[in-house]
């Protein structure tokens, strides 16, 4: 493992845990090795290879950082992300068999520093990966905002290949480490025929299947737990079973998939014709109601925003004192989306007076757009379809919407 100094080896035993070794009494002998050599980038590139077999499909392997990407710095106990896509290749053994895997890092940050600017370059580096022949793509992303990326790349990026967001709750140098699971599941799934842009991520606790959301349709639920993602609305896209990925060592001459199984209709490899479209307005602002809550936040909010998501109680409410500040907004030509702080359900304002108020105020009912999802499709909107909002946000464009909320349980 990475060590923080020139003078002790870090060694990964079988429990998951750690061991320091003073260099300079060790006597290491390498007995068995099953990842591909990788070649160090040059002069600050940020691309790598492994090479290349003619009977494997390409994955493209693209690094934002995260945990998945990270380590503990032993000097201070923190985790901090400074591995690279090389990196993980060489930490995950088990990658190797699988694909041919170009190496890319867009950026190398911490999940809570992602901004819509690395957003267009994600896809503008996925969009160039295809185009240069990748069968899919894996990206590595901070967990805490994958499914504002992943969605984000819902929007901007017409695939003929799966895109599969993968990451760890736990660091690959903790116990109990996801990573390894998560990575092969994604690569398999990035084989897979299901080309639409998704999050695979642990099922359950257990080391046993990963589940495959629909970019638009997850949610982070958990603060640390290994299946902490969710689809909201329906049961995951699909799902890898790990023992099944694990078999296999070798594919065919195809792009093969061990492992995976879809549930529901989805786009299929091939069907959609390669095409970007990463223009955003970055300037949307997400508020979250409270019962008392300053109105002047929502005012600054309103004034200052090109577009604005509510997250609202309920069917999607505020307080009547704030109907008024959202009428002036939509007045000024600040579009305003309503969506809701519950988890399962869609936005119905034709059932109470509040709900009405804003209608005839001109808040554009967000169906069950998820509050995240709905910030950053709004930002796509405004910069592609400034003249059709409304019917825009009210679009399926990435399996966003359902046509129906069922009881979620």
């Amino acid at each position: 493992m990475p060590s923080t100094t020139a003078d002790h080896l870090v060694v990964k035993l079988d429990g998951g845990y750690n061991v320091g070794v003073d260099r300079a009494d060790a006597n290491v002998d390498v007995l068995e090795t099953d990842s591909y050599d990788v070649e160090s980038a040059q002069d600050g590139d940020s691309e790598s290879e492994i090479t290349f077999e003619d009977d494997l499909p390409t994955i493209a392997l693209i690094s934002t950082g995260g945990t998945i990407a990270s380590t503990v710095d032993y000097r201070t106990g923190a985790v901090t992300a400074q591995f690279d896509a090389e990196d993980v290749l060489r930490a995950v053994p088990e990658l190797a068999g699988r694909a041919n895997y170009r190496g890319r890092v867009v950026a190398n940050i911490l999940s809570e520093n992602m901004t819509p600017d690395v957003w267009t370059d994600l896809a503008e580096a996925v969009h160039e990966e295809i185009d240069n022949g990748a069968d899919g793509v894996v990206v590595m992303h901070g967990t805490d905002t994958m499914q504002y990326t992943a969605a984000a790349l819902s929007f901007t990026l017409d695939t003929p290949v799966p895109v599969v967001f993968t990451g760890s709750q736990r660091s690959a140098d903790r116990p109990s480490s996801d990573n390894v699971m998560n990575a092969v599941c994604a690569v398999e799934a990035a084989k897979a025929d299901c080309a639409e842009v998704l999050v695979c991520m642990h099922a359950s606790q257990s080391d046993d299947v990963c589940a495959l959301h629909r970019g638009t349709r997850a949610r982070k639920n958990h603060t640390s737990r290994r299946d902490a993602f969710e689809t909201i609305g329906a049961k995951p896209l699909g799902e890898v079973d790990y023992a099944a990925a694990s078999e296999t060592g070798e594919t065919s001459d195809s792009v093969s998939a061990a492992g995976v199984e879809f549930r529901r209709e989805h786009a299929e490899r091939g069907d959609a014709e390669l095409a970007l479209h990463d223009d955003l307005e970055a300037d949307v602002d997400l508020v979250k109601f409270a019962p008392g809550m300053n109105p002047a936040i929502v005012e600054a909010a309103a004034e200052d925003a090109a577009g604005l998501v509510i997250e609202g109680t309920g069917l999607g409410h505020v307080n009547t004192d704030l109907v008024s500040i959202l009428e002036d907004a939509v007045d000024d030509g600040t579009p305003v989306v309503m969506t809701s702080q519950c988890i399962e359900g869609r936005v119905c304002d034709r059932v109470y007076d509040t709900g009405r108020d804003l209608l005839d105020a001109g808040v554009i009912e967000g169906e069950d757009l998820l509050p995240g999802t709905a910030t950053v499709k709004l930002m796509w909107t405004l910069a592609n379809r400034p003249g059709a909002v409304a019917e825009t946000m009210r679009t399926p464009i990435a399996g966003e919407l359902t046509e129906r909320s069922t009881p979620w349980r």
